[in-house]
């Protein structure tokens, strides 16, 4: 029997080096505007939510780290993006967006009407956005504002430009039949969105205090490196590009 052609598989990585991955998260930038925004050619996950949703400790327990996300006290003070790299510290390659929290009360509107203005320029605008972490909280689910949120950046998600993964979090605070339930109708309300073979839409439980979901998500994390067609296609191979160079017709750019 001739030797097989075929690559061999990568193997796929364990708990402990997903969690190493994303342990390595530290502060990079912060920006009041999306211009302000450095480009660096990494992709990027943005981490969004409402106020109290437990966004930021979702963050310090991805990273191991109870600081690199401020949690405040007073839900809505946060007013800029923060900027993260993950990966090698001489060669990052993603970062987090910490996007400042939605559907607080308090705050006065025009403020609110500015935070809301970023975030979705962001979230429609941002060529290097990747996949977007949405922490929803288990024991609401997805509220009208959860949902216009994700409404902001449905034409990428249908287009497979941007992948979303929602976070049920605090999922302690439920007993596994209501962990069950709040898991089932969220996938039924996601799947609304799910319209064209691209879209990528993942929903999972979340509970920083018990350690539940937390490798699952940073492998999602990880999986979002690298580009999305490379993802579906695989890397294009060297004999294959000259090839296509050589012998198909030239054709515009998509």
């Amino acid at each position: 029997m001739p030797p097989s052609m075929t690559e061999p598989l990568t193997p796929t990585p364990t708990d402990k080096e997903v969690l190493g991955w994303a342990h390595t998260a530290r502060f990079f930038t912060t920006a009041a505007q999306l211009h302000q925004l450095p480009e660096t050619g990494l992709p990027e996950v943005a981490f969004v939510g409402r106020s109290n949703a437990g966004k930021s400790t979702a963050i310090n327990t991805l990273a191991q780290t109870k600081r690199l996300a401020f949690a405040s006290k007073t839900p809505g003070r946060t007013q800029h993006i923060n900027l993260f790299h993950v990966g090698p510290k001489d060669a990052p390659n993603q970062l987090w967006a910490d996007l400042p929290g939605y559907g607080y009360a308090a705050v006065n509107r025009d403020a609110k009407q500015r935070w809301q203005k970023v975030m979705a320029d962001y979230l429609q605008q941002r060529e290097p956005l990747r996949g977007v972490v949405q922490m929803v909280d288990s024991r609401h689910g997805l509220t009208d504002l959860d949902r216009q949120l994700i409404d902001f950046m449905a034409e990428r998600i249908y287009a497979g430009e941007i992948s979303l993964l929602v976070l049920l979090t605090k999922a302690d605070k439920l007993n596994r039949k209501e962990q069950a339930a709040i898991l089932r109708e969220t996938q039924e309300l996601l799947a609304s969105y799910v319209l064209t073979e691209q879209s990528d839409i993942g929903v999972s439980l979340f509970s920083a205090l018990k350690n539940q979901g937390v490798a699952d998500a940073a492998r999602q994390l990880q999986e979002w490196v690298s580009p999305r067609d490379e993802v579906e296609h695989g890397p294009e191979s060297e004999s294959e590009s000259e090839a296509e160079s050589d012998d198909a017709a030239p054709t515009a750019d998509r």
